[in-house]
């Protein structure tokens, strides 16, 4: 088996209900961060870690999805006729080839875990990358591609850990760490959203894996963990329990939950300040907010 991650694995069939009322006709991965939908992020993250087949585990409702990754030969004539490359050469990045890219539907909302199992036909005996695109992370050189580095030297399955505190521990899968090598842990176990006070660490899992096939058969026995679905983090549990290392990784970068409010808004923010087109106009605007709840 080769250890070159090549594949990775979209879960999208969430129906975005704390989004609502936007997410009625509009995906949430197709929600719009500054100019770019949140998925768009995840498909840039992994094209730079050198993923070439995109694997979307979709549900009903999700078409604009699909459509967004099509070609529009009208629209590129029309920016080519008018003389607007640069416009042309976005709307074109966002372009998927033929053959790179697949939708599996997700009939019923299992779960991550089930998600994930979806796509195993696709994936076959290779390891793979989960990405979920509610999370934004912001990073030098993008997580995704950190973390291929890493795994290049450890094999095994690698997730994405992040210190929390420990009161929010609750809301995450949790590392029971084995071994703190810095960048990389080892991992003895992995908790599902433990109980307060419960958590074994306050190293949270979040939304970038790099896993062994071997995870797919664990999914196989199709256990319901923590929340009645399940879980990906108990499938890779297991897998600590066998043969195969587990390692948490933490990645150099900030990262935002773009699937709740406040974290999406703090994102628009970052990332709006972070363009040299919008920064000026949107700092200036920033300053007065401030200047006028100060004057309240």
């Amino acid at each position: 088996m080769s250890n070159k991650v090549t594949k990775a694995v979209f879960p999208v069939a969430g129906l975005g209900t704390r989004f609502l009322p936007a997410t009625k006709s509009v995906p949430k991965e197709i929600m719009t961060l500054v100019d770019r939908p949140l998925v768009q992020y995840a498909i840039d993250e992994a094209r730079a870690a050198g993923i070439t087949e995109f694997i979307f585990v979709t549900a009903r409702g999700k078409s604009a999805l699909e459509d967004y990754f099509d070609n529009m030969p009208a629209l590129e004539d029309e920016l080519r006729r008018k003389g607007k490359t640069d416009l042309l050469e976005t709307l074109q990045a966002t372009n998927m080839e033929s053959g790179t890219i697949a939708y599996i539907r997700q009939h019923r909302a299992l779960g991550l875990g089930h998600a994930v199992w979806c796509a195993r036909r696709l994936i076959g005996d290779e390891p793979f990358a989960v990405m979920l695109p509610d999370d934004v992370i912001a990073a030098e050189k993008p997580c995704l591609a950190q973390m291929v580095e890493a795994y290049q030297e450890t094999g095994g399955s690698m997730v994405a850990a992040m210190e929390v505190p420990h009161d929010q521990t609750s809301a995450y899968g949790i590392l029971d760490v084995q071994e703190d090598m810095d960048a990389l842990v080892s991992v003895r176990g992995m908790v599902e959203k433990p109980a307060e006070g419960r958590a074994p660490s306050n190293l949270a899992v979040i939304g970038r894996y790099i896993l062994n096939p071997s995870v797919l058969e664990n999914l196989n026995a199709m256990k319901q963990g923590a929340g009645g679905e399940i879980q990906l983090t108990d499938a890779i549990a297991q897998d600590i329990r066998g043969p195969n290392n587990v390692y948490g990784y933490r990645f150099r970068g900030q990262r935002f939950d773009c699937g709740s409010k406040a974290g999406f808004l703090q994102a628009t923010v970052a990332f709006g300040l972070a363009r040299a087109d919008l920064r000026d106009d949107l700092t200036s605007f920033l300053q007065e907010i401030m200047i006028a709840q100060a004057a309240e």
